[in-house]
């Protein structure tokens, strides 16, 4: 007899700042329950957003993610666990694929990357 296969529980997030790396875990259960935050996160962005030194005034997907990326090196930095979570969140349901994202720390969001799960860069 053939079961389906049973949906993860959780999804991972690896996080690159500078050197370190940090797993964060997230319930899938946590991204349904986020989508209404997620939704108003995308509407706030789309009145245009400041990342790093430049204003966008329509951030594509790519850019919204740099911007939550950056959003979620504010929250690891000062230990909360609720936007670290909404933020990884975001960027788990914007970029489905994305496995890892390398967060830039000179102060240029723009430089941050996403991996997907065979190291390649997403665009």
């Amino acid at each position: 007899m053939n079961n389906p296969a049973k949906p993860p529980d959780s999804v991972t997030l690896t996080v690159i700042i500078d050197s370190e790396e940090r797993k964060i875990r997230i319930k899938t259960e946590m991204l349904d329950n986020a989508a209404s935050l997620i939704q108003k996160m995308d509407h706030d962005m789309n009145h245009g957003w400041q990342l790093g030194r430049d204003f966008i005034e329509t951030p594509n997907t790519l850019q919204r993610c740099q911007i939550a990326a950056d959003r979620l090196l504010t929250a690891l930095h000062t230990d909360n666990e609720a936007s670290t979570l909404l933020m990884s969140a975001y960027i788990l349901c914007r970029l489905p694929n994305a496995c890892t994202v390398n967060i830039s720390v000179t102060g240029e969001a723009a430089e941050t990357q996403f991996f997907d799960e065979h190291n390649c860069a997403i665009r």
